[in-house]
């Protein structure tokens, strides 16, 4: 398994772990993101990080029917951990601002559903996931990511999360933002705005 610190070597090494001012797909603000697409495009580096998760997963889930991952942040993450774990995966993205699945996906009724995402901040997104499971009347296992930089105040997700590195990076609402990010134009960089 990776160390924190060789995990954060990782995410500084693919620039995964930006600076500035960034709107997350919250609608929170943060100095910092973690744009694990960059992770990602370094297959090989993003590898050692996926089988540390599937390896804290499989001590914590036994009996995984699906992997369900939101877009689009969440699909490649889902992919590798599905391949790992050798389980189905699929996801499921927005149409009109709700998460649908579409391209011929479906959850079977009574399977055992993990929700996996890139990053986890206040989890407004796997609720939007538990919402399709719920639906199809499936069991959710529970959540899991390759970041949780979430914190008791603005996570939403009451069970624990199962993330290969947890990093605790303060997010402000808009209407206290500190000087310093006063000062920085923001950025977008999450898929929540994508129309």
């Amino acid at each position: 398994m990776l160390s924190h610190k060789k995990s954060l070597n990782i995410l500084k090494k693919t620039d995964a772990l930006l600076e500035g001012h960034f709107v997350l797909s919250s609608g929170l603000h943060s100095d910092k993101y973690v744009q694990c697409a960059k992770l990602l495009s370094f297959p090989h580096l993003a590898n050692k990080i996926c089988k540390s998760l599937a390896l804290k997963i499989k001590k914590k889930f036994k009996n995984i029917d699906l992997i369900l991952s939101p877009a689009i942040g969440g699909i490649i993450i889902g992919y590798e951990i599905g391949k790992i774990l050798k389980c189905e995966t699929i996801f499921c993205e927005r149409v009109k601002g709700q998460f649908t699945l579409r391209r011929g996906f479906k959850i079977k009724k009574n399977t055992n559903v993990l929700i996996i995402e890139d990053v986890i901040t206040t989890g407004k997104s796997s609720l939007e996931c538990v919402r399709l499971i719920k639906k199809a009347k499936a069991k959710v296992l529970g959540f899991a990511s390759i970041i949780d930089r979430s914190n008791k105040k603005t996570l939403k997700i009451k069970t624990k999360i199962i993330s290969h590195i947890k990093i605790n990076v303060p997010t402000f609402k808009s209407n206290s933002l500190p000087a310093h990010l006063k000062l920085i134009p923001t950025t977008e960089p999450g898929s929540r705005f994508i129309k």
